[in-house]
């Protein structure tokens, strides 16, 4: 299957076990290599020890909930990929979720051709990074200055008034699209289309969580954004003014 490579690895943390089988057949398909845990405390055990390049985490788990495992993981690995599986009728879960640091959440019941593509897209991401890390890539563009703000998509590094700031990757991509369409204001549909690389309705939460975490790390007072800024009825836009010199 194009885009994913034979070794990405990932830990599926479902304690159902029928859920459990269909996602284990549907992401061998992918031909990934897979290890599955059903209980909270080992899954965090796992995902803090072994390298995984996606955990895909479901909330209600025995021992330890799948927030606090993504919570855990985001803490001691912040550039960890995370996909969390949750109830359809669990807003607060998976605003929650995303607000705890996960780059993406599908709801359950899913389709088979949603769930795979979904991993496809997150396998991506964390490539673009494995390339970073090991200068495979040569053709990615350079550095994108905007007063204090650097993003560099080669070393995927962002630095604010001289300070590095700790973005998911996701983030990093959500930030990157935004400044390189300054002022152009963008609908979360069509963000969740640029940079996730789906268009599904009910997910805008997505777009949502992701915006408040880069404003924690981009504004002086995230309560009034300068930088990434909300035009009410229609979207966000990022704004150059606004970044400080």
């Amino acid at each position: 299957m194009k885009g994913v490579l034979m070794k990405n690895k990932v830990l599926v943390v479902e304690d159902d076990p029928d859920i459990a089988a269909l996602i284990n057949v549907n992401l061998v398909e992918l031909g990934l290599e897979l290890t599955h845990a059903e209980e909270g405390n080992q899954a965090l055990t796992l995902a803090l020890e072994q390298d995984y390049d996606l955990l895909l985490l479901d909330i209600v788990l025995p021992g330890m909930s799948g927030l606090d495992i993504c919570r855990k993981v985001r803490d001691k690995k912040p550039e960890q990929a995370i996909l969390m599986l949750t109830a359809k009728n669990s807003e607060t879960d998976r605003v929650l979720g995303l607000e705890l640091g996960a780059d993406d959440y599908l709801t359950k019941p899913f389709s088979v051709r949603e769930l795979q593509a979904r991993v496809r897209s997150l396998l991506r991401r964390v490539q673009v990074l494995k390339d970073v890390a090991t200068k495979s890539v040569d053709n990615l563009s350079k550095r994108l200055s905007i007063g204090s703000l650097s993003i560099d998509s080669k070393t995927h590094q962002t630095h604010l008034a001289g300070q590095c700031l700790e973005l998911t990757a996701t983030e990093f991509e959500l930030l990157l699209y935004l400044a390189n369409h300054p002022s152009q204001v963008f609908t979360r549909s069509q963000l969740l289309e640029s940079v996730w690389g789906y268009h599904h309705s009910g997910y805008e939460h997505t777009v949502n969580s992701h915006i408040n975490r880069l404003r924690a790390k981009l504004e002086i007072d995230a309560t009034q954004p300068k930088i990434v800024q909300t035009v009410w009825g229609v979207g966000y836009k990022f704004n150059p003014d606004g970044v400080r010199a």
